[in-house]
């Protein structure tokens, strides 16, 4: 009996000690698992802030794998188009161009607040020069994808809604951008030019509408070509705003690759052009909705183009809408000049150029219902087919003109739908199989990542509220200068009748040149039709 009295509180002091050690392992764990939770949403807290306030890495430093090799960028690992980008604590706004906003998809911000600035040792550098009328709706897209395609530098030389202050304030904010206005200095300065003393331009003097804006954008080109040579640029091409470059065969889906990798014998490489193939009369934003394209003939085996030939016009004058000789890029050189709107030449020598066998020019001609009257409202000319002969060079434009000046809206929707829209399911399905259309995603897709992200409506909203006073004057003056057809003309005869009373004066002094000759400038050409192949 001692004994047992003697190990009973033995017993219950064990059996306390127990239950004491399983109470505090139990209020241990019910607190880890409360603070882990709190910990991580902390954490995730603290990160989020950071990545707002602009301190988290860009991710082009962070996971950079894209850069062409040989390109002289440290580690060859930037994403083409991406370097240095700057990241902007500002806040966004909805912007006045609804089609430039973000859309209300669920997006990553990977292009916000990007700038897509560029470093000095970037190679090649590559410019694009155009002459455009057009609002921001139609050249941020189209700027921006080249800058993603690799593109450094833009010479824009803008009149109408391009040069209006609303658009040109946005335009001047953006780096690598130069504006150059449709004034009367210009105007008196190319007037000077040595092109008006040569024949290979000579055939598209004094004419008007299509002619007119070919030697314009000649003209436009020479300038380009000066100021391209200024900046350092190594390549330099000539874009229309409805044109997009699409770098296929390249090793990455990069211009910059693409021209990288060209021998350096080679003075020019010639995209021969795919032109857009809508499937409804209703197209708003054609880089966005517009994904079917009709291939060139020089990317075509020749039985197949000329088998499908019939088939493929659809009763049109020719296979393609519009030209069917593509664009090309030149390197900036000694005694480079323009050789019309679609190639480039040397007045020291024939140029060596290539024809790339995969890459091309995306054009997206006659893709919404309101280029038929946009066109017709820039030309003066009677519709007549006489008299649209003297105003456009193609056919279709001259058929599309006549009908936009004489039909009523219901006759021009028919119209448009029977010779431009594919409705047609078989047949579009029988011309996929054959590639003769195809399918490219790549521009819709890079465009509207760049859209949804936010880069179009930054641009706008974080430009400056005013232009300064010079900028201002210019773009009011180029916007006035172009306003209507009438205008237009009357700068155009302004030109001419300089032109003409310089050259009287050089005569008088006795400094009148020799007319030199050199190749004629190449015009808008269609494709080969069937009578070729015989």
């Amino acid at each position: 009996m001692p004994s047992h009295h003697l190990h009973a509180p033995l017993r219950s002091s064990t059996a306390t000690s127990t239950t004491i050690s399983t109470q505090s392992f139990t209020s241990r764990l019910i607190l880890l698992l409360t603070l882990l939770p709190l910990s991580l949403a902390a954490l995730a807290f603290i990160l989020q802030w950071k990545g707002n306030s602009g301190f988290m890495m860009d991710p082009t430093t962070a996971n950079s794998r894209w850069a062409p090799q040989g390109s002289h960028i440290k580690n060859h690992e930037i994403f083409p188009g991406m370097e240095l980008s700057v990241l902007s604590p500002k806040a966004h706004k909805s912007s006045d161009c609804s089609r430039l906003g973000r859309s209300g998809a669920p997006s990553f911000p990977y292009f916000r607040d990007w700038k897509f600035d560029f470093q000095a040792n970037l190679r090649p550098k590559i410019c694009i020069t155009t002459s455009t009328s057009a609002g921001l709706d139609q050249i941020l897209p189209w700027m921006f994808y080249h800058k993603v395609m690799g593109v450094t530098t833009f010479f824009l030389f803008v009149e109408g809604n391009a040069a209006s202050p609303n658009t040109s304030k946005v335009l001047e904010s953006i780096p690598g951008v130069k504006l150059i206005y449709r004034t009367t200095e210009l105007e008196e300065q190319q007037a000077k030019s040595r092109i008006w003393n040569e024949t290979w331009l000579s055939n598209f003097f004094y004419k008007p509408c299509n002619y007119e804006l070919f030697v314009k954008q000649s003209l436009n080109m020479e300038m380009a070509i000066v100021m391209a040579r200024d900046a350092g640029m190594d390549w330099i091409l000539h874009l229309d705003t409805d044109e997009l470059i699409h770098p296929a065969g390249a090793r990455e889906y990069s211009l910059r690759q693409l021209l990288l990798d060209v021998p350096g014998n080679v003075d020019m490489v010639v995209f021969p052009n795919y032109e857009s193939s809508i499937e409804r009369d209703d197209i708003e934003d054609p880089f966005g909705e517009v994904s079917m394209f009709k291939k060139n003939y020089d990317h075509l085996p020749k039985d197949t183009y000329f088998g499908m030939y019939k088939e493929s016009t659809r009763g049109n004058p020719n296979y393609f809408l519009t030209y069917g000789n593509g664009k090309s890029a030149a390197r900036v050189q000694d005694h480079l000049r323009p050789n019309g709107a679609h190639r480039w030449h040397n007045y020291m020598k024939t140029p060596n150029e290539v024809k790339l066998e995969e890459a091309a020019v995306l054009h997206y001609t006659y893709s919404k219902f309101s280029d038929l009257t946009s066109r017709r409202d820039r030309c003066g000319c009677k519709p007549t087919k006489e008299d649209v002969k003297r105003c456009f060079m193609l056919d279709f434009d001259r058929s599309a003109f006549i009908i936009a000046s004489t039909a009523t809206e219901e006759e021009m929707r028919n119209w448009y739908r029977e010779h431009v829209v594919w409705g047609d399911k078989d047949l579009k399905l029988k011309l996929l199989r054959k590639s003769i259309l195809t399918r490219i995603y790549s521009p819709m897709a890079i465009i509207q990542g760049l859209r949804e992200s936010g880069v179009f409506s930054s641009v706008i909203q974080s430009a400056p509220t005013t232009l300064s006073r010079d900028k201002f004057l210019a773009s009011v003056d180029s916007s006035n200068s172009s306003r209507t057809v009438a205008s237009e003309s009357m700068q155009s005869r302004k030109t001419i009748k300089s032109r003409e009373s310089q050259a009287t004066a050089r005569k008088v002094l006795g400094l009148e040149t020799t007319t030199v000759y050199h190749e004629a400038a190449v015009p808008p050409l269609s494709p080969p039709g069937l009578l070729v192949e015989a």
